[in-house]
């Protein structure tokens, strides 16, 4: 890599002109290149913690990060044999909901719900400050399960994508149906214990029930982890945590999204999916991608893995967030180097 490029963000960082980044880890061709900690203004889940000296050893709100260790839970289900199948439609898992399901939703499956594609009538388009906001009435609710599946339905299943934190919850719900563990319960035992991540929070949604969608807080260095186990699945006791197959289609377009930013907009199993160009190179990116600029960045062409946490929460509007820290900086340092 180019060091002078990175030496250069480093600073760019530190006099703010990329704000408020808590967190840059980089990883090449599966070795730890660089890794660095600032000092920013935070939050969790929402309240104010000040101005925190950020260090190696802190837990940092991963914001929607947390879908796709969910999604991840999902495919460890899977390889259990906890699940059979994801097209398996949902309503036989919600029994005691059976009221809320009409004919259209009685066709939502596993998969629908992974590829935010499940048709329920959702805005999470506003601010999270927002009471409009559907997640956010969610986790106001007494039962967040019955207010998901209460919801109309506005598209058949498969056909649109709309992002859904309450497509997350329902994932979260059937892992506890399936296993009697709930998500953050079956997350240590079947992925955190056998990455070496020993210290976390898992906040709750209501009593006994986490918040799949938001509700994660790991080190930065676990963070690299769980981007490792996509990379080039990791295993454990010589046995794979996923399938490779579900690494692979976890991290490929299941479906199109609308984006004026991003070329070849697409949405796998939790994962972001698109396309940039960088010095004329076309780079294939995936992303696990959290509010406040919180994200782990796949690059495979590249043999590159980067993880960001940030303070930026219910900012949008940033141009050097966190995406502009990789296709910017790090990506072009890549590409210049190996010239």
């Amino acid at each position: 890599m180019d060091t002078i490029q990175i030496v250069n963000l480093t600073k760019l960082i530190l006099s703010d002109t990329i704000p408020n980044i808590h967190s840059l880890l980089i990883l090449k061709d599966e070795k730890l290149v660089y890794e660095n900690y600032f000092a920013g203004n935070d939050e969790m889940s929402g309240k104010k913690l000040g101005y925190i000296e950020h260090t190696i050893d802190d837990l940092h709100d991963c914001r929607s990060i947390s879908k796709s260790v969910t999604s991840a839970c999902i495919g460890i289900a899977v390889k259990k044999g906890l699940i059979n199948n994801i097209d398996e439609p949902i309503f036989s898992y919600f029994t005691q909901y059976q009221k809320n399901f009409d004919e259209q939703k009685k066709k939502i499956t596993i998969r629908h719900l992974l590829t935010m594609t499940s048709g329920i009538k959702w805005n999470e388009n506003i601010s999270y400050r927002d009471p409009r906001n559907t997640e956010l009435r969610m986790d106001n609710s007494s039962d967040p399960v019955d207010f998901i599946l209460g919801r109309t339905m506005v598209s058949e299943p498969g056909t649109i994508w709309n992002y859904n934190g309450g497509n997350t919850q329902l994932l979260a719900e059937i892992i506890r149906i399936v296993s009697g563990l709930p998500l953050d319960k079956f997350a240590t035992q079947e992925l955190f214990i056998p990455l070496g991540i020993n210290k976390y929070e898992w906040l709750p949604l209501t009593k006994n029930m986490p918040a799949a969608a938001s509700g994660l807080r790991l080190r930065s260095r676990d963070l690299l982890k769980i981007g490792m186990l996509y990379m080039k699945s990791t295993q454990f006791k010589d046995k794979p945590i996923l399938y490779p197959d579900w690494v692979e289609k976890s991290l490929s377009s299941a479906v199109n999204r609308p984006s004026t930013k991003d070329k070849n907009a697409g949405y796998g199993f939790q994962f972001w999916t698109y396309k940039e160009t960088v010095n004329d190179k076309e780079v294939e990116i995936q992303e696990a991608k959290g509010n406040g600029g919180q994200r782990i960045f796949f690059c495979k062409s590249l043999n590159l893995l980067v993880v960001i946490t940030a303070g930026n929460y219910n900012n949008w509007e940033i141009k050097n967030d966190s995406k502009a820290v990789l296709t910017k900086y790090i990506i072009p340092a890549i590409n210049i180097a190996s010239s």
